[in-house]
C-alpha cells in the first residue's frame, strides 16, 4: 500500500518521521509530503521517503508575520499542485495537519484522506475557524484521534459521524532516547538539585503561571522551563521564585534529550482545554520512563490509568505543589511510575501499535488486505 502522510507546515515533525517509519515497517511504501523545517534539522528518514512539496519560497524568520504571510501566499497553489499530481499515485492521503480550514476542504485531493486531529479545534482561533474545522471534518474520509476523550469530543459535542472517527494512541518519542551525544542547554549547567522539567510552547493555557505560584512552596529540587514563548512571559521570569531556569528558545534534539534524561519528574500543569486531545510532552515523557505530574483534564486520566502520572486539578498550585513535593522526595514513588511509564510506551503507547491501528484503518478505507 502507497500511502503519503501530509504535513504542510512542519508543524509536528517528530511525531511525522515516527509515524512515516512505523508504517515503514510494517511493509507500507511511505512518503512524508511536508515543507523545510525553517528551526533546525528534521529526522533522518528511516526506510520512507520525503518530499518538500510545500512553502518552497516563503521567508522570513521561523515563526515571524512575513514567513507566515508568504507561506498563506502559496498555500493555494501548493495544495492544487500536489492533489493534481503526486496524490493520485497514493492509496491514502493521510493529512497531520490542514491550517486554513475554509479553503482546504475544497482542496483536498481525491484519493482517500485522513485527517488527524491533533487538536479538535484551533487552539488560538480566528473569526469563523472554527466553523471551518467542523465543516473539514465532515468532507474528509476519516479522522484519528489519540485519545477516548477526543473521540467522544468529536462526537457528542461536535456531532461527527462516529464511523469516521477512529482512537490511535499517539506513540511515545522514543527516537529521543537514541540521540547521540545529548548535552543540557548552557541555561540549565549549572543546575545541582533533582530537575522537574516543563517542556513545551509556552502559551496561556500551559499553566505556567500557575506553576510557578507551586513552586514557591516546593523546596527540594529545581524547576527548568523550556520551551519558545508563544506569549509575553516577562513578567513571569521577572517574578519567578528562586530555583527556576529558562531556556526561552528553540532547542536541539541533543538539548531535549538530555534534559529528560536529567529530570526527575515532568510537569504538565495545563488549564483545563476542550481543544487539547493529547500532549507530545508527555509521550516523551512516556518514552523517557519519566514519574509525570499532570492536570485532570482531557485525555490525560487515560495515561494516567496507566499508572505513569499523578493528576491534579488543573489552576490549583496548592496541589500542584503537594504532588511535586510528595514525588521529589519519594523515590519508591518516582520508579512506581516510571515502571509504568516505560510499560505504556512498549505497549499502548508504542509506535507498532499506532501503526497497526492506523494501517487497518487504511485497508477499511481501500479495501486492501
Amino acid at each position: 500500500m502507497r500511502v503519503d502522510i501530509v504535513d504542510p507546515s512542519a508543524y509536528t515533525v517528530p511525531y511525522d518521521h515516527a509515524l512515516c517509519a512505523a508504517l515503514a515497517d510494517l511493509g507500507a511504501q511511505v512518503e512524508l509530503v511536508t515543507s523545510s523545517f525553517a528551526y533546525g534539522a528534521a529526522p533522518s528518514p528511516d526506510g520512507y521517503t520525503v518530499r518538500e512539496a510545500f512553502y518552497r519560497h516563503a521567508f522570513g524568520a521561523p515563526g515571524s508575520r512575513l514567513r507566515t504571510a508568504t507561506k498563506l501566499l502559496e498555500h493555494v497553489p501548493d495544495m492544487l499542485r500536489y492533489g493534481r499530481g503526486p496524490a493520485r499515485a497514493a492509496d491514502v492521503v493521510h493529512f497531520q495537519w490542514l491550517t486554513v480550514q475554509s479553503l482546504d476542504r475544497f482542496l483536498l485531493p481525491r484519493t482517500p484522506t485522513v485527517l488527524t486531529a491533533h487538536d479538535l479545534l484551533p487552539r488560538e482561533p480566528r473569526p469563523t475557524q472554527v466553523g471551518a474545522q467542523r465543516r473539514l471534518y465532515d468532507t474528509v474520509d476519516a479522522i484519528v484521534v489519540h485519545s477516548e476523550y477526543g473521540r467522544a469530543q468529536l462526537v457528542e459535542r461536535l456531532g461527527v459521524d462516529p464511523t469516521k472517527v477512529t482512537v490511535v494512541h499517539h506513540g511515545a518519542f522514543d527516537y529521543l532516547t537514541d540521540v547521540a551525544d545529548p548535552q543540557l542547554p548552557p541555561e540549565l549547567r549549572d543546575s545541582r538539585r533533582p530537575a522537574v522539567l516543563f517542556f513545551g510552547l509556552l502559551r496561556p493555557y500551559k499553566g505556567v503561571d500557575v506553576l510557578l505560584e507551586a513552586w514557591r512552596s516546593v523546596s527540594d529540587g529545581d524547576l527548568w522551563i523550556v520551551g519558545r514563548p508563544r506569549m509575553d512571559v516577562s513578567a513571569l521570569v521577572a517574578s519567578a521564585p528562586p530555583g527556576v531556569g529558562w531556556v526561552t528558545r528553540y532547542v536541539s534534539d541533543a538539548e531535549l534529550a538530555a534534559c529528560f534524561r536529567a529530570a526527575e519528574v515532568v510537569v504538565l500543569p495545563y488549564r483545563a482545554t476542550e481543544r487539547l486531545d493529547f500532549s507530545g510532552v508527555l509521550a516523551s515523557a512516556l518514552a523517557f520512563g519519566k514519574p509525570s505530574v499532570i492536570s485532570d483534564i482531557g485525555s490525560f486520566p487515560e495515561v494516567a490509568a496507566t499508572g505513569a502520572s499523578l493528576l491534579v486539578r488543573p489552576g490549583d498550585p496548592e496541589a500542584l505543589a503537594s504532588a511535586l513535593s510528595s514525588l521529589l522526595t519519594d523515590s519508591s514513588a518516582r520508579a512506581r511510575l516510571s515502571d509504568a511509564a516505560r510499560a505504556a510506551a512498549a505497549g499502548p503507547y508504542s509506535w507498532s501499535e499506532a501503526a497497526g491501528r492506523t494501517l487497518a484503518l487504511y485497508r477499511g478505507l481501500t479495501g486492501a488486505r
